[in-house]
């Protein structure tokens, strides 16, 4: 490989190191209001969008939307609590590969069962078991993406230069994006016999 293609793959190793998922320790035990809300979530958030400072994390509108489609309980004198901040940081994580329908499926029975939970099992222990796991698999994500972006690099060789380079993004590109396309298709199996596994009998 190239220097320059050393560069944007050491870039790409280095962008996953940034990403910092939020600590259950970053989110206030206390009860918010609508808009103290917002710009909590934008501050704890801000990190993952592709545009910090212009994309938007959550509105009004969208609080609204998931406590309409029961993906969120509703707050407590117009409070929202740490156990809706909880919730709106699962939504927020799986809204861009997961239909609302699916999401509801996901979270209802966790919302049934331990929201507001005092019990040894609760939101915030979901919460920090879940993460806890992301944060171990970034090694092993980069090892893929490393073996990802080499095998594009063996692609198009016989094209020009110029060909080459252009192919070769888009190959590595669209490897990324099918490995994605092959795990929403598992998560949607997945989540079709949870379905069935957590509803009452």
């Amino acid at each position: 490989m190239t220097i320059d293609k050393d560069d944007l793959l050491n870039s790409i190793l280095a962008s996953i190191d940034r990403i910092h998922n939020v600590s259950s320790d970053e989110i206030p035990n206390v009860n918010l209001y609508m808009d103290q809300l917002t710009t909590l979530m934008d501050g704890l958030l801000a990190h993952s969008t592709r545009n910090p400072g212009e994309d938007k994390i959550l509105t009004k509108t969208m609080i609204n939307n998931y406590a309409k489609n029961d993906l969120l309980p509703p707050p407590d004198k117009k409070k929202y609590s740490r156990e809706h901040i909880l919730m709106l940081i699962f939504i927020y994580y799986s809204k861009g590969i997961m239909s609302i329908t699916d999401i509801h499926t996901m979270l209802k029975p966790l919302c049934d069962r331990y929201f507001h939970s005092d019990g040894p099992v609760n939101l915030c222990s979901i919460y920090d078991e879940v993460f806890s796991m992301e944060g171990e698999r970034t090694e092993d994500l980069k090892k893929n993406l490393s073996t990802m972006f080499e095998r594009a690099q063996k692609t198009f060789e016989d094209c020009s230069e110029e060909d080459r380079e252009i192919l070769q993004r888009f190959a590595f590109i669209f490897m990324l994006g099918y490995d994605v396309y092959t795990k929403r298709l598992l998560i949607e199996k997945l989540l079709d016999e949870f379905g069935d596994v957590s509803s009452p009998e």
